[in-house]
């Protein structure tokens, strides 16, 4: 962890592997953590037409119709968009470079075998580009990929990769400075899988939210995940706070969390039932939750979690006459329905959004009564809801 980042530290706990935890008293909605990425590649299929144009491909902010600053790369013929001369310029020298353009146009030629597999298959081959591009022109953040969770898994989906890459790979090799090999690419696949961070498209309560691109950070990754999480994540992707920074992730306290304590983000949105959470964690992540709400409602049925969740709808209705009382309540550990009170006070109630709220940072005198979700932006307090974009 940061030397420059007091608030929290990184430890290794049993049975759970390494953490993040508080190294002192933090409040809610303090920011414990902004990260940069080290690693991002976009999440549309290769070939993927029109849609590659929708967002630049370097700070994958949208770019808006009739943009006239709108350029492409000179060198290839992968469809690559940028949003500016200046975007174009960096991405050139890092994350675009001539070994990419070669890489892509390759693997999304007509006669490509990789055209004929699904669309995870592709992004892993997107993936494995943008990860030998760092080794090439970042040997030190290659190496920190490298130190991130995950073991390698020889199967047939990194033997064909490895061969595919390879072949693209090949005249560059001499630039890379490591041995080249199938446990290598393996390794690689699985720190993606385990670390990566989508980037979301802005939300829209019309339609499902799609990933933008996959992004990977150096620290962020050491958070684990908690089905009632004390902290969540903020992007600002189509934000104008910089060419690069709207890339960053911050992560922010939803309530005040004493010295020692885990600091968890959910790796997806609460709302859903046990069964779906067990099933994308074990898929996704190769392990099962025991958290405290994982072991109230393990014995629950599916009606029963239906009847609670529409029991917490009842009381987002009704309100609440102890929403002020000392956050430190909802955890206590002999709660039987440790979600309700999480629910009614800490999740959006916007029309399909599912976004978790936190509190604004707070100033040094007091906390912020204003929450902002995390998914649509909305902000509100305990009595009113705001519209508001942070």
């Amino acid at each position: 962890m940061s030397e420059n980042n007091s608030l929290i530290k990184l430890v290794d706990m049993k049975d759970k592997g390494r953490a993040l935890v508080a190294s002192q008293p933090l409040k809610a909605g303090q920011i414990i953590l902004r990260d940069s990425p080290i690693l991002i590649y976009s999440a549309i299929p290769l070939g993927g037409g029109a849609a590659a144009g929708c967002y630049c491909c370097h700070c994958f902010r949208t770019i808006p119709p009739n943009c006239t600053t709108t350029t492409s790369c000179p060198r290839c013929s992968t469809a690559s968009t940028f949003c500016s001369p200046q975007c174009l310029s960096i991405a050139m020298s890092t994350s675009h470079t001539p070994f990419v353009c070669q890489a892509l146009s390759i693997l999304q030629a007509s006669d490509s075998p990789l055209l004929h597999h699904p669309h995870d298959r592709h992004l892993q081959a997107r993936f494995l580009v943008a990860a030998y591009n760092l080794g090439m022109v970042s040997p030190s953040h290659f190496r920190t990929l490298l130190s991130l969770q995950g073991e390698p898994i020889i199967d047939e989906a990194s033997n064909f990769l490895h061969s595919l890459i390879y072949s693209v790979c090949s005249p560059f090799l001499d630039s890379l400075r490591i041995v080249f090999s199938l446990d290598l690419t393996a390794s690689l696949l699985s720190k993606d899988k385990l670390n990566a961070f989508g980037l979301m498209d802005p939300f829209n309560q019309d339609k499902e939210r799609s990933v933008r691109a996959y992004v990977i950070y150096p620290r962020a990754s050491f958070f684990n995940h908690d089905c009632l999480p004390n902290a969540c994540r903020f992007d600002y992707v189509d934000s104008n706070s910089g060419c690069d920074s709207n890339t960053d992730i911050v992560v922010r306290l939803i309530h005040d969390v004493p010295e020692g304590r885990e600091i968890c983000i959910s790796y997806f949105p609460v709302n859903l039932k046990y069964s779906e959470r067990q099933k994308r964690l074990k898929e996704d992540y190769g392990f099962s939750c025991d958290c405290d709400r994982c072991k109230v409602e393990a014995n629950w049925s599916d009606n029963e979690e239906e009847d609670m969740e529409a029991e917490d709808e009842d009381m987002e209705e009704d309100g609440d006459d102890d929403i002020g009382k000392e956050e430190s309540d909802m955890e206590k550990e002999d709660n039987d329905f440790p979600h309700a009170y999480f629910f009614m006070r800490y999740m959006c109630n916007k029309e399909n959004c599912w976004g978790t709220l936190a509190p604004l940072p707070p100033d040094v005198a007091r906390c912020s009564k204003i929450m902002e979700c995390n998914v649509c932006g909305n902000l509100s307090n305990s009595e009113d809801l705001v519209d508001g974009n942070s």
